[in-house]
């Protein structure tokens, strides 16, 4: 059985990776209207894997003995002034959700909870590769520039990201 605390905590992580799965939508329509498809693809994909992950949470939860609390998501920002101002938001975005992992990691430790603990091993590994990839996509945006030739192939080899 889960703790208040957790289970709480886990609740709130559940919001936050739906909230991340909207963000990346609402970028990839962003990315839809300049004519990025494939940055829109690679978008599309990430939304996907923040939604398996608030549900790998909700999941968790209910094996748990605990009560899934959805909550309200706020609406992302739908306007961004270029592509590497985006992939610049992606990796503040990912930066932030580790923050959260980590937070709910110490929750699980205080409450001597290693169950939780263990299966949040998996999102704190996850997080470093999330951020390891938006750092990457921002540095080879920064070397190519937001426009051109070169952003038309990184544009295409985001689009040909494994689904």
């Amino acid at each position: 059985m889960l703790s208040k605390p957790v289970q709480d905590i886990l609740n709130d992580q559940i919001k936050h990776e739906f909230y991340s799965a909207y963000f990346y939508l609402s970028m990839a329509a962003h990315c839809e209207t300049e004519n990025l498809a494939g940055c829109a693809r690679w978008l599309r994909l990430q939304a996907q894997e923040e939604q398996s992950h608030a549900l790998k949470l909700f999941d968790y939860i209910n094996e748990r003995g605990g009560q899934v609390t959805l909550q309200a998501i706020a609406q992302p920002p739908a306007e961004f002034t270029s592509v590497l101002d985006l992939f610049q938001q992606v990796l503040e975005h990912e930066k932030k959700v580790t923050g959260l992992i980590n937070r709910c990691y110490e929750t699980a430790l205080k409450d001597n909870d290693y169950p939780t603990s263990i299966m949040l091993q998996w999102f704190i590994e996850e997080q470093v590769e999330e951020e390891k990839n938006a750092t990457a996509i921002v540095e080879q945006i920064k070397m190519v520039g937001a426009s051109g030739a070169a952003l038309y192939m990184l544009d295409h080899q985001l689009g040909a990201r494994a689904g």
